[in-house]
């Protein structure tokens, strides 16, 4: 039990230090994640500090919308996408939970270049929704299919060995009844 301890205890550490994270300047418990956004990216809102309000929201020019930012204990989350439209360069983010106003800082860089990684390690999506037809597989799928994997020459022999079977044992028991010996 303590070497799944000390594992877990090493496995978190090294992810709290390896994890990207852009903190206000003012050390107001703001992190934004990406650190680096490009336009049209997927952004996670951080703030801690916030013990008088469950609730609260960040605006910025940066931001598509406000951001609504929900939590307990402190900690207020919040997810949104950054415009599509704008230019490298640093945004300013004004944050309000209850009474507590903070202010924090947004990096935004080029398009072209790849943002770094969420929280969770993966990198969201660029897409909105889908950009493709889905290949789900019912509706007309289904017919097509079947269509194609009719019944074979395979099918058929095993059709003609039972129909085979079936009048051979009619026939056995049609003979044992004729001489009685049912």
């Amino acid at each position: 039990m303590g070497s799944l301890r000390l594992t877990l205890c090493a496995g978190l550490l090294g992810v709290a230090f390896l994890t990207p994270a852009a903190y206000a300047a003012d050390g107001g418990g703001v992190a934004v994640t990406p650190s680096s956004p490009a336009p049209g990216t997927d952004v996670a809102l951080r703030v801690s500090g916030c013990a008088s309000s469950r609730t609260g929201t960040a605006v910025s020019a940066a931001f598509v919308a406000e951001v609504r930012l929900a939590g307990a204990d402190g900690t207020l989350v919040g997810e949104t996408r950054v415009r599509t439209e704008l230019k490298a360069g640093s945004y300013d983010v004004r944050i309000s939970c209850g009474d507590v106003s903070r202010k924090g800082a947004l990096t935004v860089v080029e398009e072209g270049a790849p943002p770094s990684p969420m929280e969770d390690g993966t990198r969201p999506s660029p897409y909105a929704s889908p950009v493709a037809p889905v290949h789900a597989g019912g509706g007309g799928t289904a017919q097509h299919l079947a269509s194609a994997t009719g019944p074979g020459t395979a099918h058929a022999v095993t059709g003609l060995v039972l129909a085979g079977v079936a009048a051979t044992a009619v026939a056995l028991r049609r003979s044992r009844r004729g001489r009685g010996s049912d």
